[in-house]
């Protein structure tokens, strides 16, 4: 009896291990399912940047390997968009990222679904592990979103007690996450030629972190209504018999 409970333990418990990358390890070269995927990815960081938001120190990519040792066996899974605070050595061109090891583990994990079914709710433990699997009880990363760009379905997961839990948006259909300061949501409109649901990102003080289109637009939108104000006192000095070239200084 006490040889199977220790056989029954050894096959539940994880040995888990934070190693480099194997120079002779293969990443997963998975095709991208569709074009709309880079297209959300890149929209989730561009708005940060034009904010201000990311800092050296952090690492944020899409399609890119996070890695363990579990048992043993060297895992690697690749989510859509993924976030980690604080990284020990800023590098230029990383082909993976092994928490722990080298910094901070991820804050948050993002997969969007597609046609395809990729793992993404798979709790599949045995080598390879299912997506699910591995961020909440290998990473054990903190929020894991997954959202369905068609249908704009935002699936938001948190973990409670090493499980993740659905959490509901607040009044605005939005996420507050407390670790970046920024509420995350879906918006839906066209950017890049691509019309449907998006994610974004929304302030503390509800405004909408702008994409580089929508910031020049701004500020065009702003020069206009700074000439309009002009044209204006300009013709209302005229009505009143002044000169708006001929203006008495000011001392």
């Amino acid at each position: 009896m006490a040889t199977q409970l220790s056989e029954a333990k050894s096959q539940t418990e994880l040995v888990i291990s934070w190693e480099a990358l194997p120079k002779d390890f293969q990443l997963e070269d998975e095709p991208v399912e569709n074009t709309g995927q880079p297209l959300l990815a890149g929209a989730l960081r561009e708005s940060l940047e034009i904010s201000g938001f990311i800092q050296p120190q952090m690492l944020i990519a899409s399609n890119f390997g996070l890695c363990a040792t579990v048992n043993g066996q060297f895992i690697a899974k690749a989510p859509d968009w993924v976030y980690v605070p604080s990284v020990n050595e800023v590098v230029g061109n990383r082909k993976s990222y092994t928490p722990n090891l080298e910094g901070d583990i991820p804050a948050i994990a993002i997969e969007f679904l597609s046609d395809t079914e990729g793992g993404e709710y798979s709790v599949k433990r045995s080598y390879p592990p299912g997506k699910w699997f591995f961020y909440e009880q290998i990473l054990q990363i903190p929020i894991y979103i997954i959202f369905e760009p068609d249908g704009g379905l935002l699936e938001y997961y948190q973990l409670e007690n090493k499980r993740y839990e659905l959490k509901l948006p607040d009044e605005n259909g939005r996420h507050w996450i407390d670790l970046m300061g920024l509420f995350l949501g879906t918006w839906q409109g066209t950017k890049e030629g691509r019309t449907g649901y998006w994610l974004r990102w929304w302030d503390q003080a509800g405004n909408l972190l702008p994409w580089a289109v929508e910031q020049i637009e701004q500020e065009r939108q702003r020069a206009e209504q700074e000439r309009q104000q002009k044209e204006r006192l300009i013709a209302y000095l005229q009505s009143q018999g002044i000169d708006p070239n001929n203006l008495p200084g000011f001392e």
